[in-house]
């Protein structure tokens, strides 16, 4: 909370002042808190000579719940239901962004979120660190080249990456063409924390002690009628100087005709020696409804120093189909399937078939009434080796005024649990409402019931509810935006909007 407190702080005292030398500057502060709580299962044991005979005539614990007993142990393992953990996680990230500071095309951007633990246990993941820099850096932009030093993320077919460095992008846009470079300390996977931080012990001795060097490059070219882009990038072990991965990928688009769109990509995992996610899609447009066909093969990824790498993740080859039509004036209705067979993996279970193959379908639908109302539902199905899963979803917005949102919603969802032993079948319902205070300020409620039945064939079985409460809070400042208007280098780019 004190954290938060100094943001809100020096979003006033941004406010209050004056735009001195004809700086300018955007703050947007954005806080959001909610009560939860969740149930997940404990792994236990209990001596082989302590286990009964159940009902069914297999071993279960003397109150009832279903055992494994290995042959070669003297002990049953059994999952029981676990304790209930109530978390309130509460976050607020402060966003600024200044211009203006005496040098042309030269502006500073930096993103921050600090997080506590509102429960009694730390229950929530992301709390930890409580205040996290995401993004900050300085930016300069010319007519041709723009430069950033600092923290950043890029984002790319290859996916999300963090660092501290440099980045310089470069831009013919006569010819269509444009170009990149970046390199620094690398940040850990999905996170805007470094590797090394001891937020991330529990991975214990598998975790690298130095953070990595990252070093990426783009190319890029863009015409009226087609698209391509090569992106590359590498990152290395400060200590060993051992790769922790290389990759290359190829993606473009072209429209052979004003309906026919034609999108493709691949990328290759230097460092493992094969083909990592590719695919191609066909997409028909009309003026009322599109079409989308296509094909992808999709193996995960993981970086050389993790200990998933090891098990060779096993890729999949899917086709799927796409139908989105407005057959009525604000009607929407989507259709989705999609089937999927996975490779072989090259490993034996004389005693067990497994299915390789799965397929998923989904089916929605929105309609508009009297502008003031939406109205939305859906429902997924999908069947996969060894699991399935399917669920219905609805909606209702009402608008009754201007700034003014109230929507209701509900959802099912049923699941299997634990090797199949165990059945989840879960019930929400719940509200939201938002109102738009004035321009630069934004109110948001919401709360949510959820009464899950976790169905077994014995005394582990439990049905439980719970209240979800949360709350948002968003907040813009700004000086005077007729003081210092944005270079033009910078408002010539596509994400001008600081």
């Amino acid at each position: 909370m004190r954290r938060a407190a100094v943001l809100a702080t020096l979003g006033l005292a941004l406010a209050n002042a004056p735009a001195a030398h004809a700086q300018s500057w955007r703050l947007r502060l954005d806080a959001r808190a909610q009560l939860a709580a969740f149930r997940g299962v404990e792994l236990d044991s209990i001596a082989e000579a302590d286990v009964v005979t159940g009902p069914t005539g297999g071993p279960v614990t003397p109150d009832g719940i279903i055992v494994r007993c290995p042959p070669t142990t003297t002990s049953c393992y059994f999952f029981r239901p676990g304790e209930r953990r109530r978390g309130g996680p509460a976050f607020t990230t402060a966003d600024l962004t200044m211009w203006g500071l005496g040098v042309s095309g030269l502006r500073v951007h930096a993103t921050a979120r600090a997080g506590i633990e509102l429960g009694t246990t730390d229950s929530w993941p992301g709390t930890d660190p409580a205040l996290q820099l995401l993004e900050g850096y300085a930016e300069y932009a010319a007519d041709a080249v723009v430069a950033r030093v600092g923290r950043q993320l890029v984002t790319n077919r290859l996916g999300w990456s963090g660092f501290d460095g440099g980045r310089v992008t470069g831009r013919l846009p006569r010819y269509g063409l444009d170009a990149e470079l970046y390199g620094g300390l690398g940040l850990a996977e999905a996170t805007a924390i470094p590797v090394s931080s001891p937020a991330l012990d529990p991975l214990d001795e598998f975790r690298p002690q130095s953070r990595q060097i990252l070093f990426g490059a783009a190319a890029g070219w863009r015409t009226r009628y087609a698209d391509l882009r090569l992106d590359y990038q590498r990152e290395v072990d400060r200590d060993t100087r051992n790769f922790w991965s290389e990759r290359v990928a190829l993606s473009g688009a072209t429209r052979l005709t004003s309906r026919f769109l034609v999108s493709a990509g691949a990328e290759y995992d230097i460092s493992n020696s094969w083909f990592g996610t590719s695919e191609i899609d066909l997409r028909w447009s009309e003026r009322r409804w599109s079409v989308t066909a296509g094909a992808r093969h999709y193996r995960p990824f993981f970086p050389l120093w993790t200990i998933w790498g090891a098990f060779s993740p096993v890729p999949y080859r899917a086709v799927h189909g796409r139908l989105q039509a407005s057959p009525v004036r604000n009607l929407g209705i989507n259709l989705s399937t999609e089937y999927f067979r996975f490779l072989e993996s090259e490993t034996e279970t004389p005693l067990v078939q497994v299915r390789q193959d799965g397929w998923r379908s989904e089916a929605s639908a929105t309609y508009r009434l009297a502008e003031r109302w939406r109205l939305g539902a859906g429902y997924r199905l999908e069947y996969g080796p060894g699991a399935s899963v399917d669920g219905f979803e609805a909606s209702a917005a009402w608008e009754p005024r201007d700034g003014v949102s109230l929507r209701a919603y509900g959802a099912t969802l049923t699941r299997p649990l634990e090797f199949r032993l165990n059945q989840s079948e879960l019930v929400v319902l719940g509200l939201d409402a938002s109102w738009q205070v004035e321009p630069r300020l934004r109110v948001a409620v919401g709360a949510a019931h959820y009464d899950e039945n976790r169905d077994r064939p014995d005394a582990a079985a439990i049905e439980w509810k719970q209240l979800r409460l949360n709350a948002r809070v968003s907040w813009q400042l700004a000086s005077d935006p007729d003081v210092t208007p944005l270079p033009p280098a910078i408002r010539r780019r596509p994400e001008a909007a600081p």
